[in-house]
């Protein structure tokens, strides 16, 4: 049986940032916790050809690459920075590429990131009705993580770090069910 694959986006354009750093803690935990293989992705990685494509086939090979990833994954770890109350815009052309058919039933972790507490529904109000629109599986638990929650780049809230595995811990089943579903047809 193929090893489960977790595949992570952060929706920042900058490097290092802390929505990268937030993801990549998410994705680690989310692969040791489900046995799985894991890579993480940022708007960085899609290159230049990102900004003008208005189809797949516009996008260079390295993103088509990153594209492929996302599609194949079993489960995907989502988060953004926060601006302006939503996601950032490179982040949402992303999925905008996608066939709507695409993310159907896969199972997502959604999360964001953001300078203060005043922005912690945009995950709920942003992210969740897009990955619905996709008809993706979005887990019960977001999180939302504020400059508080970070020391020296790296996640450091308690709180947080609980809602990390909650989530997780809702993901590893939703793989499960999947995973007997799959045995059982």
């Amino acid at each position: 049986m193929p090893q489960t694959r977790v595949v992570g986006i952060s929706g920042n354009i900058t490097r290092p940032s802390r929505t990268r750093a937030f993801v990549d803690h998410i994705v680690h935990r989310l692969a040791v916790d489900a046995g799985a293989s894991a890579q993480t992705f940022d708007i960085e990685d899609f290159g230049a050809s990102l900004l003008p494509a208005r189809r797949l086939d516009e996008l260079a090979p390295e993103a088509r690459y990153v594209v492929g990833q996302i599609l194949a994954a079993d489960i995907l770890v989502v988060a953004s920075p926060t601006f302006k109350g939503s996601y950032t815009g490179l982040f949402k052309h992303v999925f905008d590429l996608l066939d709507p058919s695409s993310l159907r039933g896969k199972p997502v972790i959604l999360a964001a990131t953001g300078g203060g507490e005043r922005h912690s529904l945009m995950v709920e109000h942003q992210l969740r009705p897009l990955f619905g629109f996709f008809e993706a599986l979005a887990m019960p638990t977001a999180i939302y993580a504020s400059d508080k929650d970070f020391a020296d780049g790296a996640l450091a809230s308690e709180a947080i770090h609980a809602r990390v595995g909650r989530a997780v811990g809702e993901a590893t089943q939703a793989l499960a069910r999947a995973a007997r579903a799959s045995l059982a047809a």
